[in-house]
């Protein structure tokens, strides 16, 4: 199996290489198109900030063949946002692939919501093996608001969608390559999909 975790300047890309190799996989990290294209599962990672991390894709014409792909691909954390119509952070058009803007926590909260948080409303094979009200980790300020696509869900604040699935588009807002054996295990279920 190829596995490409897309390199666009963006990523916690590391992590989520050893989270793979742990799994017995060796990911591939590429910004190339041709590679990206024929892999059999891509990542889409990303750390940082919304505008500055599309402006690095459609630099690479990244923006363009991304919602393209037709193999299995995982958005992680602010990867997963990108995927979205829009987000308030820097006012930023998303790559439309699923249908839902991303919005900013409100100040009655603190920001970013950093540590472990549960995941919960589990819709997908994605989450095969994983118990409702599982621990996840997660660090961000803006979150996906609940809608159709929503495979998991959280709370901190209010309801939002912690984890979205349009065809072979999957998303998560936490980050599964640091949240202990329930993620390594949704890791597991992506390379089986």
């Amino acid at each position: 199996m190829r596995l490409v975790i897309i390199d666009y300047g963006a990523g916690n890309i590391k992590s989520i290489q050893f989270a793979f190799k742990r799994l017995g996989v060796d990911a591939v990290l590429s910004n190339n198109i041709p590679e990206i294209t024929t892999a059999d599962k891509i990542i889409f990672p990303g750390v940082g900030e919304a505008s500055s991390a599309m402006q690095m894709l459609k630099e690479s014409g990244l923006d363009i063949i991304i919602p393209t792909l037709t193999q299995p691909v995982l958005g992680i954390c602010l990867g997963m946002q990108l995927m979205c119509n829009s987000s308030e952070e820097g006012n930023t058009k998303g790559l439309g692939i699923f249908d839902v803007a991303i919005k900013k926590f409100s100040k009655r909260v603190k920001v970013p919501q950093m540590g472990w948080n549960d995941i919960y409303n589990l819709k997908s094979d994605l989450f095969k093996g994983i118990k409702e009200r599982e621990f996840m980790y997660l660090v961000h300020s803006f979150y996906a608001e609940n809608c159709k696509e929503a495979i998991a869900t959280t709370d901190y604040e209010i309801e939002y969608a912690s984890a979205l699935q349009r065809d072979n588009f999957y998303g998560v807002q936490f980050h599964p390559e640091k949240s202990s054996k329930a993620g390594e295990q949704i890791l597991k279920n992506f390379l089986e999909l």
